[in-house]
């Protein structure tokens, strides 16, 4: 067991790791293009953090999450999701007093106990936005755009925006009591946990996966068709921002998400190339949670998005991901003397940000020839004791085969040839 990972998570090989910092690299200009900044926060946090924030009756809180006591005796928990982190942030370094609203983003990795499957682990990485200090649905449609526009950015297709209210305290009360009284004679066929959600938050109930709960749940009534004037109206100011930026969408009252700290907007993206599960982004406002973790009253909206499950989902659709760019020079040297030399010229055009390699192996002159081509070398250089000896060596064009020569000792001819290659003439 000791030299396989554990159940859940996956190694990214140096082969693989250039798909991730371009996706990473879209993330960040995206970011950056909307305004939003950079937040990290720690891996772990208090358990009470997430029971509070997320919600005990969510299945994150009763099933999944990695929780453990440290050496003090504290009940610690790795973060299943990034919201509630960036929440505890913005209160405890006081954010609030500083120009609203704030937005920020992150890059993460997240933990939760679950089956693993295609696009879902047990250590996974998430991207998400937050905005704190505004209660504009403009805000919220922008949020939405955010997710749309990495997509788009990075061609994937066949997307839908799927968008609900799941209301507010003051409309969800009277919901919850007309939603419990539909549920009641029905209460006997559902699952346990949606039995115990029946006094703590029914609405969770709409979010079970259970199939024996959605056949008994075909004809319950809707937030959507039960809400205040307030979320009525912020809805529709939701609808309008997101035609004004021309985003087409669909309006699902089944939408509630699984957290418990949702008010007014939910929303989901979801994907038909990734099998039964499709949602690949999902979010929402939740204008209480920083006061529930012991902020001032400050509105917020969101999102999060796996990224395993966006590089499932560009894989599924067969989207190519530029590959890294291979290597200025290789190096092959034979003899000692040459060995020498040629960790010299290395280290001098590393210096001059050109990417270079030499061989450690002792491998044969012909056998570092082919390796160069193996990795892709753009340009080779070889020395030998002949080449030291008269301070001129050949510089090889890799791809067209176009031979130089060029003074050992002047390193810049060599730097300005390769460059010069490098730049257009390969």
């Amino acid at each position: 067991m000791i030299i396989q990972g554990p159940k859940g998570t996956k190694d990214v090989l140096p082969s693989q790791a250039y798909k991730w910092h371009y996706i990473e690299g879209k993330i960040r200009d995206l970011c950056s293009i909307n305004g939003y900044y950079e937040i990290r926060t720690p891996v772990f946090e208090h358990t009470e953090l997430f029971e509070r924030g997320v919600g005990e009756t969510t299945d994150i809180v009763q099933k999944e999450m990695y929780t453990f006591k440290d050496k003090g005796g504290r009940s610690i928990t790795l973060k299943p999701e990034g919201t509630a982190p960036a929440v505890r942030a913005f209160i405890e370094n006081n954010l609030f007093n500083e120009l609203q609203p704030t937005k920020m983003y992150y890059i993460t990795p997240c933990y939760r106990y679950e089956r693993p499957q295609a696009g879902r682990l047990r250590e996974f990485h998430q991207f998400g936005v937050e905005v704190f200090g505004t209660q504009s649905p403009y805000v919220d449609a922008e949020v939405i755009n955010v997710g749309m526009m990495l997509f788009q950015n990075l061609g994937v297709k066949n997307l839908e925006l799927r968008i609900n209210s799941v209301g507010c305290p003051k409309c969800r009360k009277d919901y919850n009591a007309k939603l419990k009284a539909f549920l009641d004679p029905e209460l006997q066929h559902l699952c346990k946990f949606c039995q115990g959600r029946y006094d703590t938050n029914p609405l969770r109930i709409l979010d079970c996966k259970e199939e024996k709960c959605k056949e008994r749940l075909v004809n319950v009534p809707f937030m959507l068709d039960n809400l205040c004037d307030d979320c009525r109206a912020h809805f529709e100011g939701l609808k309008k921002g997101l035609d004004i930026i021309g985003l087409n969408y669909i309006v699902d009252p089944k939408i509630v998400r699984g957290l418990d700290y949702y008010t007014k907007t939910a929303f989901e993206i979801v994907s038909n190339d990734i099998g039964s599960q499709g949602t690949v982004c999902g979010g929402g406002r939740y204008d209480g949670l920083i006061e529930m973790c012991g902020g001032p009253s400050t509105p917020g909206v969101g999102f999060g998005l796996g990224l395993e499950r966006l590089l499932l989902t560009i894989e599924n659709q067969g989207i190519l991901i530029p590959e890294q760019e291979s290597l200025d020079v290789f190096i092959a040297a034979v003899g000692e003397r040459a060995d020498d030399k040629a960790m010299e010229v290395l280290f001098k055009l590393r210096a001059a940000s050109i990417k270079a390699e030499k061989d450690y192996l002792g491998r044969s002159l012909k056998a570092q020839m082919k390796y160069a081509n193996r990795i892709n070398a753009k340009t080779a250089i070889v020395i030998g004791d002949e080449e030291i000896e008269k301070d001129t060596i050949s510089i090889k064009n890799m791809r067209s085969g176009e031979e130089v020569n060029a003074s050992l000792s002047g390193i810049s001819e060599i730097i300005k040839e390769i460059r010069g290659w490098n730049n257009g003439k390969i």
